[in-house]
């Protein structure tokens, strides 16, 4: 499910939205509620400026559990654009799976392979615009955004402010590189060499994140 706003970029930044683009407010479709987390546009308007394309991919399982419909997400991916617009940001492409195996509606509570931290949301929009996922990253806040990008064959950031807190491992939940804020995320992905120099490559907690022998 995509809302298309450019096609041609060769590479993306694939963005997760509650907890990363903006401030987690759960089942939150009120456009006044949504706030972007801090550094967040200035940093996609480095990317973007870059070359790279921006495309949000979120887990909206809110609607399978009747919390809110698909046609109350148009109002929040309006609000994304009211809010970017003002950094000269915008999202090529919105992506979002609607689906929850535990949800109550049957229409949508099925077992998929769009709901991260299955990949599908990522090969579909790389299937869809031609991305390259080797040269794309993905930044998300918790480990089943990491698990997602790390199937699709992208690189992976782990904006670690506190959304994460079951850490579980797994072969696929290790990301390329830990940060703690949007800024530090694009920093990496434009000057990986100067990221590194500066600190960002880091894996502070917990100890499974160590490389795999």
């Amino acid at each position: 499910m995509a809302v298309d706003a450019r096609k041609g970029a060769p590479r993306a930044v694939f963005v997760d939205k509650d907890g990363t683009l903006v401030r987690d407010v759960p089942d939150n479709v009120d456009p006044a509620r949504i706030e972007l987390m801090p550094g967040a546009a200035p940093a996609l308007a480095e990317l973007r400026g870059a070359g790279y394309a921006i495309v949000l991919v979120s887990n909206q399982g809110g609607v399978a559990r009747g919390a809110f419909s698909e046609d109350e997400l148009e109002a929040v991916w309006q609000r994304l654009a009211e809010l970017l617009a003002p950094h000269g940001v915008a999202l090529d492409a919105v992506y979002y799976c609607p689906h929850d195996p535990a949800g109550s509606d049957p229409r949508y509570a099925v077992a998929c392979r769009c709901r991260k931290p299955q990949p599908g949301l990522i090969w579909r929009a790389a299937a869809d615009h031609g991305y390259e996922l080797a040269r794309s990253w993905l930044v998300g806040d918790i480990l089943d955004d990491i698990e997602a990008g790390n199937r699709a064959g992208c690189r992976t950031i782990l904006l670690d402010v506190g959304g994460e807190t079951e850490w579980l491992p797994g072969p696929w939940r290790r990301p390329t590189c830990v940060v703690h804020s949007f800024g530090e995320a694009a920093q990496h992905i434009l000057f990986p060499r100067e990221g590194r120099r500066a600190g960002i490559r880091r894996f502070r907690s917990p100890p499974w994140m160590l490389p795999e022998a």
